[in-house]
């Protein structure tokens, strides 16, 4: 019998050490150290075949133009949402971990796929709920199929019996934390487990071309629970986003192998599951009876996608000493830089003033094309003066106060044209050689923050 061997594992990087360590080397956390079995005996460890042991032809080195590339054909699930984020549908064998906080609707999302897939058979692995409890759930989204298959299981050798056995186009396991190996002896949702149960999975997905989709369970900071290792293994990772006491949810890609990381989806919670949001800039942009100070429109891009926001500002007088700088949906440290650009370049008095700022709809935003709204949402409710509501805004802001070029320009004034904005301003350098008179909407070139002001508030 071989021998027992142990180490010491990281809790929260997922880092090893042959010794306990007060202090990991590697993310600067204390008594994070616990050691663990990593392994009984060699034989035949790490196999997801059960009846019979795997047998693999050594590899040998290849040229690379001797290799033949066939584009292999994705499989389309129907929500258009999940599609795009994952680059116009899932890949044979690609093995995808979707991460988000409890309750946000990851088995849902998923459970509603196994659902819409019809055409294919779909086996369905909780860890977490008993099969009741997913019947439960798939009642109220009223939807049915006759390939939907479910197995409550969380050992990982039973459940490849049971894929062996069912032969599925698509497995789903909710959640990868909830499972554990006979291979390992430590507790389900440990490092070392968490890595054992990845590699068998990802085994078995590339060895059979099935496409697998995990769910993840997220820390308190919001990143994905385990070792780092897990995000390295997978072929795309997903977050799913949102505020529990919003309806919407948001769909994004921080990995993705066989698409762009930069693409969004949107989604709607109701009592009967998730819709997709086919037009967003209708949700993000608050319909009011008359006009507020402090708002502007402002049109970015996510992914490939055009979106017309609605940013919200408060300026007041600091009450208590320091003021406060506060942003929601937004980089704080951006907010502070257009503070300081509207002080120095403009003039406005901000050192004593509270500045609150709010995306509204609960999104978050990095794109650098809003610059423009929120100098003009800030200045707005600085003065208390209202931004006319059939204007928008897209553009970059530079520390000297001149407005800069932003890419895809000509996707951003589409959307406002589609949506109906009247005005839209944005970077003389970013319009040059393109016809403005093709649109539907009066183009506004600017050079210096000066101009937007004098054309707005003068």
């Amino acid at each position: 019998m071989a021998k027992v061997k142990t180490t010491f594992f990281c809790q929260n990087c997922g880092a090893q050490s042959p010794k306990w360590l007060g202090k990991c080397p590697s993310c600067g956390q204390w008594n994070t150290y616990v050691e663990e079995i990593v392994q009984k005996e060699e034989t035949g460890r790490g196999t997801w075949k059960t009846g019979q042991a795997a047998t693999k032809k050594a590899a040998v080195p290849r040229k690379l133009q001797d290799i033949r590339f066939e584009e292999q054909p994705r499989l389309v699930t129907g929500d258009t949402e999940l599609d795009r984020v994952l680059g116009s549908g899932i890949v044979p064998g690609s093995l995808i971990l979707i991460g988000g906080e409890p309750g946000i609707g990851k088995s849902t999302l998923l459970l509603q796929i196994a659902l819409m897939l019809n055409q294919i058979k779909v086996l369905y692995v909780s860890g977490e709920e008993s099969e009741m409890q997913i019947k439960m759930r798939a009642e109220r989204m009223e939807a049915h199929s006759d390939n939907c298959y479910l197995l409550a299981e969380t050992n990982t050798q039973q459940i490849f019996q049971q894929v062996e056995a069912l032969n599925p186009d698509l497995l789903i396991i909710d959640s990868i934390q909830t499972l554990h190996s006979q291979h390992v002896e430590s507790a389900a949702g440990s490092v070392s487990q968490v890595r054992e149960c990845t590699a068998e999975i990802m085994k078995f997905a590339k060895e059979t071309g099935t496409p697998v989709f995990l769910i993840g369970h997220i820390t308190k900071d919001g990143t994905i629970a385990g070792p780092k290792v897990l995000e390295h293994m997978v072929d795309t990772v997903l977050q799913f986003e949102g505020d529990r006491h919003l309806s919407y949810r948001i769909l994004r890609t921080s990995k993705n192998r066989f698409g762009s990381t930069n693409e969004l989806g949107i989604y709607e919670m109701h009592a009967d599951g998730l819709r997709t949001v086919t037009n967003p800039s209708e949700i993000l942009m608050t319909q009011r009876e008359e006009q507020s100070n402090g708002v502007a429109i402002g049109a970015m891009l996510e992914g490939n996608r055009p979106l017309l926001i609605e940013i919200q500002s408060l300026v007041s007088p600091a009450t208590y000493g320091t003021p406060q700088r506060s942003s929601t949906g937004h980089d704080a440290k951006r907010l502070n830089m257009l503070l300081a650009v509207l002080e120095k370049r403009g003039g406005m008095r901000l050192g004593q003033q509270d500045v609150f700022l709010n995306i509204a709809g609960g999104l978050r935003v990095d794109d650098p094309g809003l610059d423009l709204a929120v100098c003009a949402s800030l200045i707005s409710s600085y003065e208390d003066t209202p931004v006319d509501p059939s204007i928008c805004f897209a553009g970059e802001v530079g520390l000297g106060g001149e407005i800069r070029a932003i890419n895809r320009v000509e996707s951003r004034i589409a959307e406002a044209a589609k949506l109906g904005f009247k005005k839209i301003m944005v970077s003389k350098y970013a319009i040059k050689g393109l016809s403005a008179t093709k649109y539907d909407i009066e183009v506004i070139p600017l050079t210096k923050l000066d101009e937007m002001y004098a054309k707005l508030f003068s």
